[in-house]
């Protein structure tokens, strides 16, 4: 099993270039199916789950092209069948995005209940309640979610709590749906934006994205398009994090400052300098960090996906700092690792109450998900000593070369595979 291996301590000083938005690609990678035509998306992450979900498309019957690690081609004409099951599809939250736009397209679907990060429960009962309002017919059996109608009609809908996934999958089968659809209580994510934007550039008729009411009026085909990847926010603020827990000054660029609006307000409030330009930030932590409070809300609030990472920055920050996690019950997982470090963290309940330390120490950590994965590397390059950080699978689900990256930055960071190649770090350094 792969492992990072950090030498903590150095601030990290630099440039470092973000990537496609995970989370906007999934989606619109799904959706791409839902012409016969070939569409080319590019600015695509090359992660763990991308090549899944490129994988899981290719496996009933879509021409998949890729032209570099970046850029696909996706012809959808070649599809022969609307099931969609295999162990590694099961492994990814978003394989439910194939349900909409199968059903959209062929009003016939079958994909494997999703998996992907145990911070919490994530029912897909939003989903499922949209396509039964559309006609749909479900049914559950054996792992397999079944999605069927004879027409799918367009309706109103309102979400009971605001949720990503279910508002991007109703959207894709609604594009194609008879008469028009109306979202209400509709997330506002900018992944939600991006996806409406590729469908409207494949012909569908989406208005509204990015407020809490959409509109869609069903058209009877799509067709081919050229798309590009929003920036993706969630590594842009991970990169952030991490100039502030060490002391950096470090331009994060390709990115979308408005995306990162909560983000660049939390690290003005515990002492940061941030300065924005046209596409880039830059965060600047050359004072004392303070401690502040933090809840976690839909966006435009501060994301539950940066949660972890502003874990780690307030762990380091002098006083008592409060963070209130109101998205997902399972989400501090990483405060028994981060632990491990020297870190002075109490959860009650939903609150992670937290007193600052002056540093971190070199521990053994284990990643439990994603986010806290990425956090936990945080920790290692702001402590003292050697981290070692096993699982990072889950953080190679999002992350691009992450490592690398960091050592742009001047982070002292590798990925080995042995307890040899750390024994030959440690000797290094």
């Amino acid at each position: 099993m792969d492992q990072y291996v950090i030498k903590g301590g150095n601030p990290l000083v630099g440039d470092v270039a973000i990537g496609g938005a995970k989370n906007a690609a999934l989606a619109i990678l799904a959706a791409a199916v839902m012409t016969d035509e070939t569409v080319t998306i590019d600015n695509l992450p090359n992660v763990r789950d991308i090549n899944v979900m490129l994988q899981a498309i290719e496996n009933i019957g879509a021409t998949v092209e890729r032209i570099d690690v970046h850029t696909v081609k996706i012809n959808g004409s070649t599809i022969h069948e609307t099931s969609v099951d295999n162990e590694y599809i099961r492994k990814i939250r978003a394989s439910y995005y194939l349900l909409g736009a199968l059903l959209g397209k062929y009003k016939d679907a079958e994909v494997a209940l999703p998996g992907g990060c145990a911070i919490g429960s994530r029912p897909i009962d939003l989903h499922l309640k949209g396509f039964r309002a559309m006609g749909a017919e479900i049914d559950i059996h054996h792992g397999l979610v079944a999605a069927k109608a004879d027409r799918l009609c367009g309706t109103h809908i309102y979400m009971d709590k605001v949720s990503v996934g279910a508002t991007i999958n109703i959207m894709m089968a609604a594009a194609m749906a008879e008469g028009k659809t109306i979202i209400e209580n509709a997330a506002k994510e900018p992944h939600v934006v991006d996806v409406a934007n590729f469908l409207n550039r494949m012909g569908a008729n989406i208005r509204g994205a990015g407020t809490d009411v959409i509109r869609i009026s069903g058209v009877e085909k799509l067709h081919k398009t050229e798309y590009s990847i929003i920036p993706d926010q969630i590594e842009a603020g991970t990169f952030m994090f991490a100039a502030a827990a060490t002391h950096g000054d470090v331009t994060v660029k390709n990115v979308i400052p408005k995306h990162l609006e909560a983000t660049s307000a939390k690290l003005i409030e515990v002492g940061c300098e941030i300065q924005e330009f046209d596409d880039a930030v830059r965060v600047i932590a050359k004072n004392p960090l303070h401690h502040t409070q933090v809840t976690t809300l839909p966006y435009p609030g501060f994301p539950t996906d940066m949660q972890p990472q502003m874990g780690v920055v307030l762990g380091v920050s002098e006083g008592t700092s409060t963070i209130t996690e109101s998205i997902f019950e399972n989400r501090f997982k990483y405060v028994d690792e981060l632990e491990k470090m020297g870190a002075n963290i109490k959860v009650e309940g939903n609150i992670a109450i937290i007193n600052g330390v002056e540093r971190y120490t070199g521990a053994r950590v284990s990643a439990p998900d994603l986010r806290a994965g990425a956090a936990l590397v945080i920790a290692g390059l702001a402590g003292d000593g050697i981290t070692i950080v096993d699982d990072i699978y889950y953080i190679e689900r999002g992350y691009e070369a992450f490592d690398e990256k960091f050592r742009g930055l001047g982070g002292m960071m590798e990925k080995v595979s042995s307890e040899k190649e750390i024994q030959q770090f440690r000797l290094k350094i």
